[in-house]
């Protein structure tokens, strides 16, 4: 039975992190939502390769209707957390312990909903002191699987352990 993962993401999101991982999930057979401030709308990915249609507004959805939430990096996360309608939609999934997939930079909407307090996690290079600041225990390893719940990758190499890993969380 295939799952459904919200995804959040907006403008100069990092492609091949939402490319790759949301392929997967659809060849696994799950159901990939996209969602922004604006249903219909299409947003770039800051390498110019890849285009998403956003299926859903935030003001239309609720956490309850997702079994996941998938977070992509590059400057998409830091935008999305500006709006604190995205951070209590992330904040919910981690309450409700539901499965967070978040790659590079996609933690920055953890942190700002203060979820990560003792948690195991990584990220981009450049937010490893915020996710520290913000109570983590920081590992620097291409995955860091927390609770059976939290998947955090470093980067674009990092796709296939955050992928691996996030898969294995959505078939248990």
């Amino acid at each position: 039975m295939g799952k459904k993962i919200a995804t959040v993401i907006t403008e100069m999101f990092e492609d091949v992190e939402y490319t790759e991982p949301a392929k997967a999930y659809k060849e696994a057979g799950h159901e990939v939502v996209t969602i922004e401030k604006e249903a219909g709308k299409t947003v770039a990915g800051k390498q110019g390769e890849a285009k998403v249609t956003i299926n859903k507004s935030i003001d239309d959805v609720n956490p309850d209707d997702f079994d996941a939430l998938f977070i992509p990096g590059g400057f998409s996360p830091d935008q999305l957390r500006a709006d604190d309608r995205f951070v209590q939609f992330a904040k919910k999934f981690m309450d409700d312990k539901k499965p967070v997939f978040a790659i590079c930079h996609g933690p920055q909407l953890l942190i700002t909903a203060k979820t990560l307090e003792g948690r195991n996690a990584t990220g981009y290079t450049s937010i490893l002191v915020d996710l520290e600041n913000a109570g983590a225990n920081v590992k620097d390893q291409e995955v860091v699987v927390c609770n059976n719940q939290l998947v955090t990758s470093r980067n674009p190499d990092d796709i296939p352990a955050f992928t691996r890993e996030s898969l294995k969380l959505l078939e248990a």
